[in-house]
């Protein structure tokens, strides 16, 4: 009897063992993945304006390293040009999440019941794939990225609205 007990429990531990499936996350930028279109109906966005460098006479022959920070003379002014740019941009995600319920649970720097933008920010690189998921799990909600306490869904949140608010927290990357 003790025999086939350790039998089914050994059977049971190998076939535990070797069905591992990858996260959401590392599902997500495998090269095959392919989205769940029919949870979230997707909404056509308005276009943006394009934005143009303002015409000031500070911000000629200024230089900018690889990263955009700018160097040279007028870097004190085009710095600071450059950062009210910013600022203006993701305002609006800013906002969204000072009159959501977000702040229940993140902080700018510091955890509290999940991950502070900025940790999220160092984790995600700005771009429009980032972005799309991290509205994703925001409309979605999700765990186990960063543990195993999940993140509540926001499905009333316009995909939008949720990327605007993913833009505003990639923009906090040091």
């Amino acid at each position: 009897m003790k025999k086939i007990l350790m039998a089914i429990s050994a059977f049971a531990l190998l076939s535990a063992c070797g069905n591992e499936q990858k996260s959401e996350y590392e599902r997500y930028y495998d090269s095959d993945y392919q989205p769940d279109t029919t949870a979230v109906a997707s909404r056509p966005q308005p276009p943006r304006p394009a934005t143009t460098p303002p015409d000031n006479a500070a911000t000629e022959n200024v230089q900018t390293t690889p990263a955009g920070t700018p160097t040279g003379p007028g870097t004190t002014e085009a710095a600071d040009q450059q950062k009210e740019a910013l600022a203006g941009q993701y305002a609006k995600g800013e906002k969204l999440i000072a009159g959501s319920d977000c702040l229940a649970c993140h902080k700018v720097d510091q955890k509290v019941v999940g991950p502070s933008y900025e940790e999220v920010a160092q984790k995600y690189e700005a771009n429009d794939k980032n972005v799309t998921y991290l509205a994703g799990k925001i409309i979605k909600g999700g765990a186990g990225v960063w543990g195993q306490i999940p993140m509540s869904a926001h499905p009333n949140l316009s995909e939008g609205d949720a990327k605007e608010m993913a833009r505003y927290i990639l923009s906090l990357r040091k």
